[in-house]
């Protein structure tokens, strides 16, 4: 009642379904995540972040297929989507599609996200890459 008079949230103990689903993802939960990615997808529709997270849950869960439909539906709506086409690479890589592969690839790369924590996923990302290409490195790792 408090919260109502001085102006404050009338839900105090709203779920924050997107934060749950990446609790449970830490977890191993996959199933339960995409549950609450779904349920925060509700509230936001279309939202790219919380679709991309969607597809996440679906490549962790084996489910390439739903997880390409996915980032392709991020896509359609954001052709420049950097998260999509690192997902979307690394499964066709999986898949053998080598030349699809790298073209998202190389989209991933064009965009440089500028997130902090991004480094490491550009630089898996060129190293990918390279190895497509046959310019890997001597380290030899293996993606």
């Amino acid at each position: 009642m408090w919260s109502k008079i001085f102006g404050g949230s009338a839900r105090p103990d709203k779920v924050d379904y997107y934060e749950e689903a990446l609790a449970l993802s830490r977890e191993g939960k996959f199933h339960e995540a995409l549950t609450s990615l779904r349920l925060a997808l509700k509230e936001s529709p279309g939202d790219p972040i919380v679709l991309q997270q969607i597809a996440i849950a679906y490549t962790r869960m084996g489910m390439d297929s739903e997880a390409l439909k996915t980032y392709r539906h991020v896509l359609d709506r954001n052709p420049h989507a950097p998260g999509a086409h690192y997902g979307i690479a690394f499964i066709l890589r999986r898949q053998g599609k080598q030349a699809e592969a790298v073209e998202h690839l190389e989209a991933f790369l064009a965009g440089d996200p500028p997130e902090p924590d991004a480094d490491e996923h550009i630089a898996y990302a060129r190293r990918a890459l390279d190895e497509i290409q046959g310019n890997a490195g001597a380290d030899g790792d293996e993606f």
